[in-house]
């Protein structure tokens, strides 16, 4: 149950607008073991139910193969709805360059920015194109993966997998101008440019790629590596939507651990070193926070001592740890280092 209250600051609750949005869903599911578990299949359905939107079912299957000890083989198909944010169907904030604007009733009429800059360069009779946007919908997604987890030469950990989904009303926005012209020199009198919340008209694909390698060695010690590939497939240029995928394309961990080293100390230490590559890519957001974000990397340290006779372990860490002042979103503050210190204390009931 949503009561925003923004007073026409964000949305557009003014002169005694009250907005209100309600929604739940229910979730069940089934699964069976069959050949001594060597098969697992689990079934489940979801339904979801805003007030603005109809009902929405949700279903997904899974089957789990474990040919031998220590090796799985998964196969799944899901689905899922994303209804529309409050902000998707209620704001409304001008930010200067723009409107930003929820979308649940459609637009008509819209001017293209393309057809009105050529206009203003050149005011020539049909020059400007306008558009419509329906109201915002539901966006869904169907989603297959398939996967293989082995353990080999009883040291290395293998976790791969591949999935590919599809969209349909694939949420993001659509950018157009509402222009009025004089009627005597055909000049605009009025330019207003808006962001609308708007669905694509066409079917959206991703597809992804992860391995994870965790080697271990020495008893105490572990390398750890994982890689995954990410791709919006939008090759369709009469589509106006932004998709607003915001997800690098490339982004890779390295990391070493220890645990239960001994030394000087009188107790067990541990220690985990994290390296972290994430590639380049564009950030789309309102139209003044679109843009590219570079290439960054991080180095994330923790080290922790357990004082067993106490129950309690110290971890102090810090991520970020070589302050490698980075953007994540376009727009927004350069993030550094954070480090922290923990105590943490497990309660131990003795039994009789």
């Amino acid at each position: 149950m949503y009561r925003p209250y923004s007073e026409g600051t964000v949305f557009y609750d003014t002169s005694g607008i009250k907005i209100t949005n309600n929604e739940f869903g229910v979730y069940t599911g089934i699964e069976k073991g069959l050949d001594d578990n060597r098969w697992r299949l689990s079934g489940t359905i979801r339904m979801d139910k805003n007030e603005n939107f109809d009902y929405l079912f949700s279903p997904a299957a899974s089957i789990v193969f474990k040919p031998r000890a220590n090796n799985y083989l998964r196969m799944s198909f899901s689905s899922a709805i994303r209804n529309p944010t409050l902000t998707d169907q209620y704001l409304f904030l001008n930010v200067g360059r723009a409107i930003l604007s929820g979308n649940l009733n459609g637009v008509q009429g819209l001017t293209t920015t393309e057809s009105l800059l050529d206009y203003l360069a050149n005011p020539a009779p049909g020059v400007l194109q306008t558009f419509d946007i329906d109201p915002v919908r539901p966006e869904k997604v169907k989603t297959f993966e398939v996967g293989y987890r082995s353990t080999l030469f009883n040291s290395v950990y293998v976790d791969l997998g591949y999935y590919y989904s599809i969209y349909d009303d694939f949420l993001g926005f659509n950018i157009g101008a509402d222009v009025t012209l004089d009627p005597t020199n055909g000049f605009p009198r009025r330019i207003q440019v808006f962001r609308y919340a708007a669905n694509s008209n066409n079917r959206v694909t991703t597809q992804g790629f992860s391995l994870g390698l965790n080697y271990y060695f020495a008893t105490r010690f572990s390398l750890n590596g994982n890689y995954s590939w990410n791709n919006l497939n939008k090759e369709f240029s009469e589509d106006p939507i932004i998709p607003a995928f915001n997800t690098p394309e490339h982004k890779f961990n390295i990391g070493i651990a220890g645990r239960d080293l001994g030394g000087i100390l009188p107790n067990p230490i541990g220690f985990s070193i994290n390296y972290k590559w994430i590639d380049n890519f564009i950030f789309e957001g309102s139209p003044q926070f679109t843009g590219g974000i570079p290439s960054y990397s991080l180095m994330d340290v923790q080290v922790n001592y357990s004082m067993k006779k106490l129950n309690t372990t110290i971890k102090v860490g810090a991520s970020n740890i070589l302050n490698n002042k980075s953007f994540q979103t376009y727009g927004g503050p350069r993030i550094g280092r954070l480090a922290y210190i923990s105590l943490v204390y497990d309660y131990k009931k003795a039994i009789n």
